[in-house]
């Protein structure tokens, strides 16, 4: 088997490299990245591209088709990650996220490619406070971001057919150690605040709802929908990504996090405007399609490896905020290095 991974330098791909390398000892693992994160390593004891047979280092925009010859699968991770660089950049958003996604797509079908993954988000239910969020629902993407994520889904939807099977998977909210970590996600500043200051600051109310879910546990869905056929769920499937047990509100999390960390407080901006990305989502539908792949994580497990690998990486008090684990921050070092032109490509 051949399959080809973009993305892979980001703060997931190590691990479903990792996971990939192991469950499919004798596959051909083909890596794209445009590199913008490759320095942010967390003291990882070897480079995660070791476990790679290919890589290159190549904007997902400017993709080359004669890559794909002989892939089997595409598990397409390469994306502008967050609403912070959704807002910064809302065009290279869409073109990254949205038109390069399906001009992939389009490119591996052409080229007998079998499997499609496409990483995509719940953060395209968007406002929904009402009950959890099943896959018939309708969504309500509020972001760049999320909107970029339905537009790939419903042309993906297009493509899918018996020859060419497409798995969407609309990730939970992630979190968890990684070799290239991230701290601009939601657990992983809380731990990453406690551990370095004693304090969490939430700058909501802290009422919204968040599904989550640890980084490693994301791999396993991913190794699960490299095999998936389309018996097992359709041509196209759009699947939540989860579990029940990880439906938080943000408040919830901090308390979590505090309670595992000692001495560590929480301030809640009581007056900040209303969060509307708020929602729960339901998971019976991936629980009942991949009953071996559920999540292994739970939030006790993941706070504590976030607070054994941040306490490891000796920040000078809170400057986290300030690092290069912060993906806007990264991407705003580049641009004033002059080393990324305006529309984010390498100079």
């Amino acid at each position: 088997m051949k399959i080809l991974i973009t993305g892979n330098m980001g703060y997931l791909g190590p691990c479903v490299v990792r996971r990939l390398r192991i469950s499919e000892p004798d596959a051909i693992l083909i890596g794209v990245d445009t590199a913008y994160f490759g320095t942010c390593l967390t003291q990882a004891g070897v480079l995660p591209e070791s476990r790679i047979d290919v890589q290159y280092f190549m904007d997902i925009r400017k993709f080359s088709g004669e890559i794909l010859e002989g892939v089997d699968a595409v598990v397409h991770l390469a994306a502008i990650s967050n609403d912070p660089m959704g807002n910064s950049f809302e065009d290279i958003t869409f073109d990254i996220n949205y038109r390069a996604s399906v001009m992939l797509a389009k490119m591996a079908k052409s080229y007998g490619v079998k499997s499609f993954i496409y990483a995509s988000s719940c953060s395209v239910y968007g406002c929904a406070d009402e009950g959890a969020r099943s896959e018939s629902d309708a969504v309500q993407p509020l972001t760049a971001y999320a909107k970029s994520k339905v537009l790939t889904e419903q042309e993906l939807r297009r493509l899918a057919d018996k020859e060419f099977t497409v798995t969407c998977l609309r990730f939970s909210t992630a979190c968890g150690m990684s070799d290239r970590l991230r701290l601009d996600l939601v657990l992983n500043d809380f731990v990453a605040d406690a551990v370095t200051g004693k304090h969490i600051s939430i700058l909501s109310d802290g009422t919204p709802w968040r599904p989550l879910i640890n980084v490693k546990d994301m791999a396993r869905a991913i190794d699960w929908a490299v095999n998936r056929s389309s018996s097992d769920g359709g041509t196209f499937l759009a699947v939540n990504i989860g579990s029940e047990q990880w439906n938080y509100q943000v408040k919830d999390l901090a308390e979590a996090v505090a309670e595992i960390i000692p001495s560590t407080d929480i301030s809640i901006n009581k007056d900040a405007p209303p969060d509307k990305r708020s929602y729960r989502v339901s998971f019976d539908l991936f629980k009942q399609l991949a009953p071996k792949y559920q999540p292994e994580f739970n939030l006790t497990d993941s706070i504590l490896e976030l607070k054994s690998g941040i306490a490891h990486m000796n920040f000078n008090g809170n400057h986290f905020r300030d690092s290069d684990f912060i993906r806007l921050k990264m991407i705003s070092r580049h641009r004033k290095s002059g080393r990324l032109n305006e529309q984010l490509y390498w100079t």
